[in-house]
């Protein structure tokens, strides 16, 4: 696997060889990393119009903590505006990741209309009512990052197909969210094949957030397998968003990046993606790359 260092460094000079390069012999698929500004679509029936790119915040991410947190506040805050910059409004955060207070802070100057927030709750399987109250959950979530409410708030990392049974507590409290305006969409992130099964059906579900790339990296079937049944989420309505488009960093050469973002634009059935970004050369480099694929 490519470690970070090494795909930064790859992007950098990547670009820099294509900027020496004149108009006339820029190869098919070169690119030019400050053009592009990446394009904002509809979410399915979520009534939220998203930009094609979100900004991961959990690379790596555990304990509350990621690549991108691992940056410090200052470095993060200038990412993110950087993101901005490009069109990418859309922040992927996580209470797993402790990226909230991070983006709370970059956003503070942007306008909290143009943004798409989202972050994920870990929940217990048990859904028992001694555990806190999911308002209270939302509330602190609601402080660390800085707004009044989520555009899109997920159930964190479900791996089996029970979860709509053992989840009440957490599904009847996002729900109530929902009502009261806190949240404007809810749903699931899967990493098991069942999960992703119920979530596709499941009419509490408005967003899923799934596993897919061209190669079945780190995936909870094949890349046919789940093209086909986020097509049948689609169909009920659901925002379908793409993660481990580079099989958690497995597949980032530069054929293996163009493989990939062609796959999930013209293939894959989601709305939208999350990349995980820790430099501003991979934003630029998504971003045109995305792009161009976009507009054929």
């Amino acid at each position: 696997m490519m470690n970070r260092r090494k795909f930064i460094k790859t992007s950098v000079a990547g670009m820099a060889t294509i900027s020496m390069m004149g108009a006339g012999n820029a190869c098919k698929n070169a690119f030019s990393a400050g053009e592009e500004i990446v394009d904002s679509v509809k979410f399915g029936e979520t009534g939220l119009t998203v930009s094609r790119i979100a900004m991961g915040t959990g690379t790596h991410g555990s304990g509350r903590a990621s690549d991108q947190t691992r940056l410090g506040m200052e470095q993060f805050v200038k990412l993110a505006h950087h993101a901005y910059e490009k069109g990418i409004r859309f922040f992927d955060m996580a209470d797993a990741y402790g990226s909230q207070p991070y983006v709370g802070e970059s956003i503070k100057t942007l306008p909290r209309e143009n943004l798409t927030l989202m972050s994920k709750m870990w929940t217990h399987e048990d859904g028992s009512e001694q555990n806190e109250p999911v308002s209270r959950i939302i509330d602190r979530f609601r402080k660390e990052a800085g707004t009044e409410y989520f555009d899109i708030l997920l159930m964190h990392c479900m791996v089996d197909g029970n979860w709509p049974n053992n989840r009440k507590h957490y599904m009847d409290g996002l729900s109530r969210a929902k009502q009261d305006g806190i949240v404007k969409a809810i749903g699931v992130s899967c990493h098991n094949w069942e999960a992703l099964v119920k979530a596709a059906e499941s009419p509490w579900v408005d967003v899923i957030l799934a596993r897919i790339n061209p190669f079945g990296t780190l995936m909870d079937n094949t890349p046919d397998a789940v093209k086909e049944l986020l097509g049948k989420a689609r169909q009920n309505g659901k925002g379908i968003i793409a993660m481990k488009v580079f099989g958690e960093g497995r597949h980032v050469t530069d054929s293996e990046r163009e493989q990939s973002l062609k796959f999930i634009l013209e293939e894959s059935n989601v709305h939208c993606m999350t990349l995980g970004m820790p430099a501003e050369a991979q934003i630029d480099d998504a971003v045109a790359r995305v792009m161009r694929l976009a507009k054929g």
